[in-house]
């Protein structure tokens, strides 16, 4: 890449994005951002404008989730205070997702003026989103910005989370002093410690009776979905999916068990998982959603742990091993089984007879019907509440086709976050589920959607509120505005709206939907209040103790 005196800050800053793969940036404009702006659109990477900030910062965390990488620019202040939340919750689920907000110049700094969308002294930004990154960075000083870019892009790939590049306004055209190429120091795994991890690991694989995987996010967000379908078929080994690690391997594979989270997981795969004399833990972050609760049945003592950059096995730990070696190097070692596998592959909801006439719309016949409808270019977004909870019995065809803010579970990331993906991956179609309480928060993107032409079907799971509070504590403070989602053709421009209360009307409205490739679909399902799927039943039973002290 060149690094030519010529290049200005902003036109180093677009190069480094492209060669990352971020061939788009998510935002709203704002006049201490808009010099960059202005270098964008002249540059390879093209704008995408959202309808708030915060929808732009969900948007670039479905992005990266497909590509590895995401990015949004914003204005100072207004503007990036308002990403705050979608960037804690793509720190807290391993996102790289690059914040570049623009900022008042140097010299307008420098004098202390009292300027439109300042909140304190001007470091305060920074020092909040030092919080919620990786890396933060203020290009002020054009004799180490190209450094810093460097060092902020390639924190987020190695971190797999977000970064923050502030760029006053009065840097964006200032040429920068091009340096040597900076040699970034890579994380190595100890060679004695690999190689007596995966001796020890095959050792124990070899005496079991009944090993088995439970595969989590990390191999999502370092990209090892391939090495673990290696290591599946040569051990002809079952596995199950941790609920933030939903769709790590091809979820109609025939070694895929379904998703396991303690007492919310389905019997088949809670017995198989508890009964197993030897548990492979890859990626897995013990937090209290992929543990249902901490009602998790897991013996540390017959257990293979990788992550975090270490093994634990048993009661022995091997630091400085990395999770990428570990699994290639266990793959390569463990002893290739012939025949068929132990596993009795999870069954895919299905809807039988459906639709049957005159009878109302269900959560589970509504999944179900949704698994019979789901095709290998379909990716999933899901909001959180009940609709992801249904999504769990949802098979999609290959790995990495769901997404969700399974962990930090903010309301509101489905339709922006679909955005994203499908724009990162023309070649899928995004199926959106979204709550009506998580649509009303920032259902606007779907104008976007259909600004840019795109075809995602959303269904919206109207319960009239918020049902997984109502599970918890019933109260008036669950109830929400009624909204004609149907209807929103006639406010966000050419998508096709349909209402569904029965099943009969869900048909007729999904099939038209699947046929309807030139403009977003938007069906409307009326659900019973007090509907909701089995998972969610027994979350709300394990949280309502909680709740009442």
């Amino acid at each position: 890449m060149s690094t030519a005196k010529f290049d200005t800050i902003g036109q180093y800053l677009l190069k480094r994005l492209y060669d990352a793969n971020v061939k788009h940036i998510f935002g709203v404009p704002g006049d201490y951002v808009l010099g960059f702006y202005d270098l964008m659109i002249k540059s390879p990477i093209q704008h995408i404008g959202t309808t708030r900030e915060d929808t732009a910062a969900f948007a670039a965390d479905g992005y990266a989730r497909c590509t590895g990488m995401g990015a949004l620019a914003v204005t100072y202040g207004v503007g990036a205070l308002n990403t705050v939340n979608a960037i804690a919750g793509a720190y807290a689920e391993s996102s790289p997702v690059v914040v570049i907000s623009g900022a008042p110049g140097v010299r307008e700094q420098r004098d202390d003026p009292l300027i439109h969308h300042r909140f304190g002294p001007f470091t305060f930004q920074r020092e909040i989103f030092e919080r919620i990154t990786c890396a933060t960075v203020v290009l002020d000083d054009p004799v180490i910005a190209f450094r810093q870019i460097d060092r902020a892009i390639a924190a987020a790939r190695r971190f797999s989370k977000p970064v923050y590049i502030e760029i006053p306004r009065d840097m964006v055209m200032v040429e920068g002093y091009p340096m040597p190429a900076e040699v970034m120091e890579q994380f190595e795994s100890d060679e004695t410690a690999l190689s007596e991890a995966v001796s020890e690991a095959t050792e124990l694989m070899a005496k079991s009776v009944s090993p088995m995987i439970i595969a989590g996010v990390e191999l999502h967000r370092y990209g090892l979905q391939g090495s673990l379908v290696e290591l599946v078929e040569r051990g002809r080994l079952p596995v199950v999916a941790t609920l933030t690690g939903k769709s790590v391997i091809a979820e109609r594979h025939p070694a895929y068990l379904g998703i396991y989270e303690g007492a919310m997981s389905s019997e088949n795969a809670r017995y198989m998982v508890e009964q197993s004399d030897l548990l492979l833990m890859l990626g897995v972050t013990l937090n209290d959603v992929d543990t249902g609760i901490y009602t998790a049945k897991l013996d540390p003592h017959h257990m293979i742990r990788a992550a975090l950059n270490e093994v634990m096995i048993s009661a022995h730990r091997y630091p400085r091993v990395a999770l990428a070696d570990f699994l290639a190097a266990l793959a390569s070692s463990v002893k290739t089984c012939s025949g068929e596998g132990l596993s009795l592959p999870a069954v895919a909801l299905e809807a039988s007879g459906f639709p049957e006439p005159n009878r109302p719309i269900t959560t589970a016949r509504l999944i179900g019907r949704l698994n019979q409808a789901l095709s290998p270019e379909m990716i999933v977004v899901s909001d959180v509440g009940d609709c992801l909870f249904a999504a769990i019995d949802l098979r999609v065809h290959e790995q990495s086709e769901f997404l969700a803010s399974s962990f930090y579970a903010t309301m509101g990331f489905a339709v922006p976050a679909g955005l994203g993906a499908q724009i990162s991956r023309p070649d899928h179609r995004a199926l959106i589920l979204v709550g009506d309480g998580a649509f009303q928060m920032t259902g606007t993107e779907l104008s976007t959607h259909a600004r840019l032409g795109l075809n995602p079907i959303v269904v919206v799971f109207n319960n009239s509120g918020y049902s997984t509070e109502r599970g918890i504590l019933e109260g008036p403070f669950n109830d929400i505005s009624s909204w004609r989602f149907d209807r929103l053709g006639e406010v966000f421009g050419p998508l096709k709206g349909y209402d569904a209360t029965t099943e009969e009307s869900f048909e007729e409205a999904l099939i038209n939907s699947l046929n309807n490739r030139t403009m977003p679909s938007i069906i409307n399902v009326h659900l019973s209040v007090d509907d909701a799927s089995s998972a969610m039943k027994r979350l709300a039973e394990h949280l309502k103790s909680r709740v009442k002290g």
